[in-house]
């Protein structure tokens, strides 16, 4: 059983900065890439940010400048640093990873429970 569990979500005042945590815990034998997503009231989950196990790094055109996402392969652990905060931003913020267990031959996709960001004007 594998988990991810997001932390850092909160309010903020536009103009403002967060960072958020996801750490990834259970029987992990590696993890692939890893990435953020988010999704607005009444909007479809958007991708926001993706980092490989090497650290390649792709951005949505919306958070390019503003948003860099990194990760601590030793700790099983990805970081979404938010600066230049906008009301548009608001969303629960989804962590994602590609997964493989012990004793597993293939990855799986595993989702965390979501944090909330919510950017006030």
């Amino acid at each position: 059983q594998v988990q991810l569990v997001e932390s850092g979500g909160g309010l903020v005042q536009a103009g403002g900065s967060l960072r958020l945590s996801c750490a990834a815990s259970g029987s992990i034998a590696s993890i692939g890439a890893m990435g953020w997503y988010r999704q607005a009231p009444g909007k479809q989950r958007d991708l926001v940010a993706t980092i490989t196990s090497g650290g390649i790094t792709n951005y949505a055109d919306s958070v390019k400048g503003r948003f860099t996402v990194s990760r601590d392969n030793a700790k099983n652990t990805v970081y979404l640093q938010m600066n230049s905060l906008k009301p548009e931003d608001t969303a629960v913020y989804y962590c994602n990873g590609n997964v493989r267990t012990t004793g597993a031959i293939w990855y799986r996709e595993v989702w965390g429970q979501g944090t909330l960001v919510t950017v006030s004007s």
